[in-house]
């Protein structure tokens, strides 16, 4: 749970650039990348964490675009990276003009009241498991996988 600002701000902004990075490693032609058939897309999963950011952040009372739930996932990698990179801003300036104390207030959670500073940490989980699962498809599809938090294997070459 976050009980400062800048530790949420410190983390957010590095975890962001790491999603960016991996967002931007899909390209258009493997968007529909999936683990096997009927699983979660690279598509999918960008535009899932670009969505969510807008959810987690009304459910924290922060004013940050949300996308609809019938919003199609785009055709073009890129128009997920806008998108996602928006919203990744947004919560920034939104949480900078919290105040600690503001973290410690009760708000809706997914199963009833939760600390904000806790659903903040919860949303910073939620995204590093998907890029987690980004990264695998990155390599199923045969595409660079960035070292978001040290150097891939790839890299070591």
């Amino acid at each position: 749970m976050y009980r400062q600002v800048d530790d949420f701000l410190t983390e957010w902004s590095n975890a962001s650039i790491g999603t960016i990075q991996v967002l931007k490693a899909v390209t258009d032609e493997k968007l529909e990348q999936s683990i096997v058939e009927g699983h979660s897309t690279l598509g999918w999963l960008g535009w899932h964490l670009a969505g969510a950011i807008g959810y987690f952040s009304y459910l924290a009372g922060l004013q940050v675009p949300m996308l609809r739930q019938e919003d199609p996932v785009p055709t073009t990698a890129a128009e997920i990276v806008a998108v996602y990179e928006k919203a990744a801003n947004s919560v920034k300036e939104e949480v900078a003009k919290l105040s600690n104390e503001d973290l410690l207030e009760e708000v809706k959670g997914f199963d009833g009241p939760i600390a904000r500073g806790a659903l903040l940490r919860t949303l910073l989980n939620h995204q590093t498991h998907h890029r987690g699962q980004m990264t695998v498809l990155l390599r199923q599809a045969g595409l660079q996988v960035p070292g978001v938090m040290g150097p891939t294997k790839e890299m070591q070459k």
